[in-house]
């Protein structure tokens, strides 16, 4: 495989990445509640491919010439990385938000018993 192909499939893979992280974001936000273990499975599946195409990534050297083309594609695949960034930054705050809102007492606080307010006013006149 050519090193531009390469970097096609890394494109193509990081968008990809990116409708899995915008899916997540919009089931986030419906729903109020982590993902389900679907959506999970297609994360890692996406994560493992991730991980097999930056591996294929390192074996195209570094210091080859570049063309035009390769330079626009590379800067496309880096600002959709920096858009994936981004979406997943929200969506983890969105899942703490929702993980700490699920912790907090379901019982609405009560106010001081009456017998208490009595004891404090009569100490007070």
């Amino acid at each position: 495989m050519t090193p531009t192909e390469t970097l096609q499939q890394h494109h193509q893979l990081c968008d990809e990445l990116y409708q899995c992280a915008l899916a997540e974001n919009r089931f986030l936000r419906q729903h109020q509640r982590p993902l389900d273990a679907a959506m999970t499975e297609q994360k890692r599946a996406l994560l493992v491919r991730l991980d097999e195409s930056l591996a294929a990534l390192r074996i195209v050297p570094a210091g080859r010439a570049r063309d035009s083309a390769t330079d626009n594609q590379l800067e496309r695949t880096r600002s959709r990385i920096l858009q994936i960034l981004e979406l997943d930054k929200e969506n983890e705050q969105l899942l703490l938000r929702f993980s700490l809102a699920g912790a907090r007492p379901a019982t609405p606080t009560t106010g001081p018993s009456p017998s208490l307010l009595q004891k404090i006013y009569a100490r007070c006149s």
